[in-house]
């Protein structure tokens, strides 16, 4: 088991795993086997959980499913522990999602700009603003390539002077943005958006990883990212080196088949996939899987 360092009074600092959502055959929910899961992510070094994000289907989840996966994320983690994705076409229903959380106890929220179509910087601002209302400290997701909306180093900052975001899950895989992001908004935390930029990211000050492949190797990437914030990277790097075959799947249209197809293989249930999420086949397929064996050769787990 690897300790966590886990900040009280910024809980949406150190690993959040944006969980993936455990479904049976019938492509219903497991709730019991997303308990285990949460449980297990925390018994091995993470942090927090991000549920109802991207990588948990919440597109795809009906009401009462999204209401009750992050009650159950609250039964085992604590409110505290508990960053839920509020992402919704509309700001009222952001919103709506955000007073859940809050009457959940949640320490933080995962939040998109407003992705029904490419709105502007005012909009952009407006949303942010309304959700923030909810009373509980939101996390900006920065994702143009799925959102069509950047928020670029200088929006940050200005929503962070507006008093909307506490921090960022940046994903763009741009690294330089980071240093910008800390002249602009040197109170904004940065957090790790993509699996397969940790180190760089880290080196440049991120003091959290939003993160997806600790769902099939928490304990590893535990230890990857503490040592990569503490600037160690005698231990960092050969471990970054040896898992990032695997850690790159994070940033591909297919992430979310691919870290629960490497759960299954390392026996943690990920299941299927809702439509229009299919399984992967061919190529992809073999990718994913002699990336996740190799780790497992590796001694990963």
């Amino acid at each position: 088991m690897t300790t966590t360092t886990w900040n009280t009074a910024r809980p949406w600092r150190g690993i959040m795993v944006a969980t993936a959502l455990p479904l049976r055959d019938d492509l219903s929910v497991d709730y019991d086997a997303y308990a285990d899961h949460v449980r297990r992510l925390l018994d091995n070094g993470c942090d927090g959980v991000v549920p109802n994000g991207s990588l948990g289907e919440y597109q795809t989840l009906t009401d009462e499913e999204r209401a009750r996966v992050v009650r159950t994320a609250v039964e085992v983690a604590g409110g505290a522990r508990v960053m839920p994705g509020v992402s919704a076409y509309g700001s009222a229903e952001a919103r709506r999602w955000a007073e859940q959380a809050a009457e959940e106890g949640c320490g933080s929220v995962l939040l998109l700009p407003p992705n029904a179509y490419r709105a502007d910087e005012s909009a952009v601002r407006a949303h942010y603003a309304e959700v923030a209302r909810a009373g509980v400290p939101v996390v900006a997701y920065n994702n143009p390539t799925d959102t069509k909306v950047d928020l670029t180093p200088g929006m940050l900052g200005r929503l962070h002077q507006d008093g909307s975001v506490v921090a960022v899950k940046e994903f763009t895989g741009d690294v330089r943005r980071a240093y910008e992001i800390a002249e602009l908004a040197p109170e904004l935390d940065l957090l790790i958006g993509a699996d397969d930029v940790l180190l760089e990211l880290a080196v440049a000050g991120a003091v959290g990883w939003i993160a997806g492949y600790p769902n099939a190797f928490p304990a590893s990437c535990s230890t990857l990212y503490h040592a990569a914030v503490a600037g160690d990277l005698a231990t960092a790097l050969p471990l970054y080196k040896s898992l990032h075959s695997l850690l790159r799947w994070d940033s591909k249209t297919e992430f979310v088949q691919s870290i629960k197809l490497s759960m299954d293989i390392v026996g943690r249930p990920g299941g299927p996939t809702r439509p229009p999420r299919f399984p992967l086949t061919g190529e992809t397929e073999a990718g994913v899987r002699a990336a996740t064996e190799k780790a497992v050769a590796d001694g990963h787990r």
